[in-house]
């Protein structure tokens, strides 16, 4: 088995110099560091992560928590973290916490007990105060999709509100009064400030959220479908369904075909998050993008900025969302 010394010698550099090609230190030439990469190749040199580890005393890995791993909000995440680290010769190990505060506090724990060099948290349940006391121990962290005053340098986060404000402006523009609205649950904050920006956007034109239009779903299919079915059982007639993500507004796109009815025809769907699977349902949804993979990637230079020191990364903190209109949102007949 090939040693670093005999990397050393092929090469024609010094041992601290095949050091710091295999931990990324960016102060040595590229044309050093093809030097030392041929002659790995050439000797069959695998570096020993843990002799990495103690010369470096990193581990090169970071630890993810989110709140679950099925759906592909969550794949596209977690493709856009690891895919950042994977370029950077990082390793990823990942926790779900499942929106429980128990859960994601045993996740942070048990990350950090494999001596992570750095978290990644998509947190719901914990507190910020529990984050803030977070803060001040070894592991340092950043937060997806969470705003924390106190924490703000630390956080990667979209305008919910103006997404949801986003969404119903849409209908609205397109002639639509009676606006229906499947909400996430209502503890979650991006739930709520979603709902925030569907009121602000009604405020506008004069109008004021119907409570008997109003189903707080569960962000999942099922949550879509269910909330379909009560609001067309209440009896109170609406044109336009607002679904505060895809997934329950691809519920709520299914319950109608079953249900005999046609979108757009006797009333339009949009949704939130733009996954990938909303231009492939029939018809194909209006949306708002959630730039989540873009988001993941900006928490990954975070920690390749903050911790591994690569100070030439530029990190974006706040995202903006955008309406995707396509098939699913029509003119209304009546207003």
């Amino acid at each position: 088995m090939a040693t670093i010394y005999q990397v050393s010698e092929l090469a024609g550099v010094s041992l601290a110099t095949v050091s710091r090609v295999m931990n990324n230190n960016a102060r040595v030439s590229d044309k050093t560091r093809d030097k030392v990469l041929v002659a790995m190749e050439q000797l069959g040199y695998r570096p020993n992560s843990i002799a990495q580890s103690l010369a470096s005393s990193r581990s090169n890995s970071i630890g993810i928590l989110v709140s679950e791993l099925h759906g592909p909000f969550y794949g596209e995440m977690l493709t856009g973290i690891e895919a950042e680290f994977r370029a950077a010769g990082k390793h990823v190990i990942i926790a779900a916490g499942h929106s429980e505060r128990a859960t994601e506090e045993e996740g942070i724990d048990f990350l950090r007990s494999r001596s992570c060099d750095a978290l990644i948290l998509h947190v719901e349940a914990v507190t910020d105060q529990y984050l803030i006391e977070l803060s001040k121990k070894e592991t340092p962290f950043v937060l997806l999709n969470r705003q924390v005053a106190a924490l703000a340098e630390r956080c990667i986060s979209l305008d919910n509100e103006l997404g949801g404000y986003l969404a119903t402006h849409h209908l609205l523009q397109q002639g639509h009064r009676h606006i229906a609205y499947i909400a996430g649950p209502m503890w979650k904050t991006d739930a709520r400030d979603r709902f925030h920006g569907h009121q602000r956007a009604l405020a506008e034109y004069q109008l004021t959220a119907d409570d008997a239009l109003f189903f707080e779903g569960d962000f999942r299919e099922t949550g879509g479908s269910k909330g379909l079915q009560w609001l067309l059982a209440s009896g109170r007639p609406f044109s336009a369904l607002v679904c505060a993500n895809d997934e329950m507004a691809s519920g709520a796109l299914t319950a109608a075909r079953e249900l005999g009815y046609e979108v757009p025809a006797n009333f339009s769907v949009i949704g939130f998050d733009n996954v990938n699977f909303a231009y492939y349902t029939y018809p194909k949804l209006s949306t708002i993008d959630y730039p989540i993979s873009a988001m993941g990637q900006m928490a990954a230079r975070w920690v390749l900025q903050q911790v591994y020191q690569q100070s030439s990364i530029v990190v974006q903190q706040v995202f903006s969302p955008h309406l995707i209109p396509r098939d699913s949102v029509a003119e209304a007949l009546h207003t």
